[in-house]
């Protein structure tokens, strides 16, 4: 019953939210475009979603064109790449970051786009995080006793926001993101679906832990 309410709860949100923002994203779009060169889309590497499956998450463009590609294989990024790892796949300076790019991730609006994520039924409003394999993998290897809380992360929808993004959000290390994303789903609340989505507006707003 949880997961039929929850997914009629998704589409009326998602539709409602995507004509409130339309104007934000008009805005937003061609501010990339003025910004820097490349597409307003981001062109990153698919996540990990429920079940293990892989997909295309829909994210304004806040870096240069090809950054992660940039960051993985150009030998001049290789400090950044040690340093991106070793933060739990986080960097409070990234060069890569636009201008733009810095505001939008900032409040979250570069977010905004996963609403055709929660329309196509592969992302929920509210969830876990979505992680990159790599990531994923490696940050099992460096905190090992995350395996199980992984496990049960994965057995529901990654959610544009979440009990970690409400609850200091890059300042939270992927032990604990893990930790509390596991805690959220086996909560199953509407009550805590609704609590976390009253308090997402605020955390937008003040960009609070955002990297």
């Amino acid at each position: 019953m949880y997961d039929k309410i929850k997914r009629i709860l998704d589409l009326l949100g998602a539709i409602f939210l995507g004509i409130l923002f339309s104007p934000v994203c008009v805005i937003t779009a061609i501010a990339i475009k003025l910004d820097s060169k490349g597409p307003v889309f981001a062109d990153t590497p698919k996540r990990v979603g429920k079940n293990g499956k892989l997909f295309k998450m829909y994210k304004f463009r806040s870096m240069v064109q090809n950054a992660h590609e940039l960051l993985q294989k150009d030998p001049k990024y290789k400090s950044l790449l040690k340093k991106y790892k070793k933060n739990s796949f986080k960097l409070k300076e990234d060069p890569r970051i636009t201008k733009v790019g810095k505001f939008i991730r900032k409040h979250s609006i570069d977010e905004i786009p996963q609403l055709f994520n929660v329309i196509k039924g592969e992302m929920s409003l509210v969830g876990p995080r979505a992680y990159y394999p790599d990531e994923l993998e490696d940050q099992q290897k460096k905190f090992p006793k995350t395996k199980t809380d992984v496990t049960v992360m994965l057995t529901t929808k990654p959610g544009i926001t979440g009990v970690w993004q409400v609850s200091g959000r890059s300042e939270v290390q992927f032990d604990k993101r893990i930790a509390m994303d596991a805690f959220y789903v086996s909560k199953k609340s509407l009550f805590f679906d609704i609590f976390i989505l009253l308090k997402t507006p605020l955390v937008m707003l003040t960009g609070k832990g955002a990297m």
